[in-house]
């Protein structure tokens, strides 16, 4: 959780991988590795998991869904270890995420009986629930100095860093938008006044995790080790009731100043 200062992590339930990836960041500390090698290389683990759950062998996809989830936080810490953020990294993150988390609805619903209809409210469950987290998290990394390549709002094409190409910036925005805008665009109407909120309590952070990628692919992987596979699709495309609930707790109790 090394977005955030020190004084201000808080207990994210998702975030089970980071010392993993931070431990597998100082091995590669000193090689050509870069934090974007380390994305495509998330994507890779993510492909493998869907493959494996297309043959049905549902403990190597529980393995490389965490094992995605390690990577995915490996390619932050070594942007930030090495200096050197990006938003050519920030926004092929959210991509291949979306890619994953498609490429799995589909898979499963290839090897299961579940409708139309359950893939397609999973899926969107699947987004919805990390547009919410990533909501609070990025107003609270603005709020207290934390990591800021992640904005708010992302409506506008950022300026590119000295060292990466602005078009290629500027079109990764332009597909991150027609992907992420509409759902980012819903959870701010959903709360706007959150955008005041001068600093969320630990605790609510905390709880807004469990709607967070890593608890879900969590929730993936202990659902296939049982064998479980059918109720996946149904779990998450009824888990987005937890995501109104925590934006509700939100409004009830963590007040505006």
């Amino acid at each position: 959780m090394s977005k955030l200062p020190e004084n201000k992590r808080f207990l994210d339930i998702s975030d089970y991988g980071r010392p993993l990836a931070q431990a597998l960041v100082r091995s590669l500390s000193n090689t050509p590795v870069s934090s974007i090698q380390l994305t495509f290389a998330f994507l890779v683990a993510g492909m493998i998991a869907i493959g494996c759950i297309l043959k049905q062998q549902f403990a190597l996809a529980a393995l490389f869904l965490l094992v995605k989830n390690i990577l995915d936080a490996a390619d932050g810490e070594m942007a930030r270890q090495k200096s050197h953020p990006s938003y050519t990294g920030r926004y092929l993150d959210s991509i291949f995420d979306f890619i994953i988390n498609l490429g799995i609805c589909c898979a499963l619903y290839t090897i299961t009986n579940a409708s139309l209809p359950i893939v397609l409210l999973a899926f969107f469950g699947l987004q919805f629930q990390c547009a919410i987290c990533n909501y609070y998290y990025v107003i609270q990394r603005n709020r207290v100095n934390g990591e800021t390549t992640s904005r708010i709002l992302e409506f506008k094409q950022p300026h590119a860093f000295p060292y990466e190409k602005q078009s290629v910036v500027n079109t990764l925005h332009t597909l991150f938008m027609a992907l992420y805008g509409p759902l980012d665009y819903l959870v701010l109407q959903l709360d706007k006044k959150a955008v005041r909120i001068k600093e969320f309590p630990k605790w609510f952070l905390s709880l807004s995790s469990s709607l967070m990628l890593g608890f879900q692919l969590a929730m993936m992987a202990v659902f296939l080790l049982l064998d479980l596979a059918d109720w996946i699709l149904p779990f998450f495309a009824f888990y987005s009731l937890w995501g109104l609930v925590v934006i509700l707790i939100r409004k009830a109790v963590v007040q505006n100043d």
